[in-house]
């Protein structure tokens, strides 16, 4: 769904792509979902077990700190707001094509943006853990000869992770668009099997996938 913004300033035409809007719509859904549940925790009674609402977010903040602690040991705890933040925002922007808006992960400047933040973290968490001299030194290992394949390596991390989120979002929305072109006014009869695996099943493991190498990435850096 195209919900692209024109408007002029100062004499110049300005156009806000349909993925940067749709970006904003679900920050604000994150947001409107994070108000709610400090209201629902302020009010709550904290002599009774969660129920409703509550209950599920909390087992949902739960299950991503289990994850988080499997594969980035126990001092990657704090990183459990990141993850949480980082999949939700996933989740719902690769799922945003199920009514019919286009998934802000088609666009390559949301998915390198995202890889360039765990890049930035994993580069802070790696001089914080060894020194800036420490972690200078760790690109000469097992031999100083590989210095220039492993920074290359390094510099690959965030392209690989953009693509691979950007490229299977991306083919899946040109999939069922051409689809949708294809077979006319049977397309509703048949594609929403196709909707369960492009969007759906597609979406979900792409988040998992993003947030697995994000884990791995900065775990890599830490001290256990």
């Amino acid at each position: 769904m195209g919900l692209e913004i024109s408007f002029s300033m100062f004499g110049n035409d300005y156009l806000v792509p349909d993925t940067v809007v749709n970006v904003w719509l679900v920050v604000a859904v994150l947001l409107i979902l994070g108000y709610i549940t400090k209201r629902k925790i302020e009010s709550a009674d904290v002599n009774e077990a969660p129920t409703g609402f509550l209950n599920v977010m909390e087992t949902v903040v739960e299950s991503v700190e289990d994850l988080v602690v499997q594969n980035m040991g126990e001092s990657g705890r704090g990183f459990t707001p990141y993850i949480l933040s980082l999949m939700a925002f996933l989740l719902l922007a690769n799922l945003s094509g199920l009514v019919g808006l286009t998934p802000p992960t088609s666009d390559y400047s949301v998915t390198l943006t995202l890889a360039l933040i765990t890049f930035a973290l994993v580069q802070i968490v790696g001089v914080k853990t060894s020194g800036l001299g420490g972690y200078i030194k760790g690109f000469g290992e097992p031999m100083v000869l590989l210095t220039p394949l492993n920074i290359i390596g390094e510099l690959a991390n965030p392209v690989s992770l953009s693509f691979r989120l950007f490229g299977n979002i991306l083919s899946g929305a040109i999939i069922m668009t051409l689809l949708y072109q294809a077979l006319g006014f049977i397309a509703p009869i048949i594609t929403p099997f196709l909707h369960a695996y492009f969007d759906l099943f597609s979406g979900v493991l792409q988040t998992f996938i993003f947030g697995m190498l994000t884990m791995i990435f900065i775990g890599g850096n830490l001290e256990d």
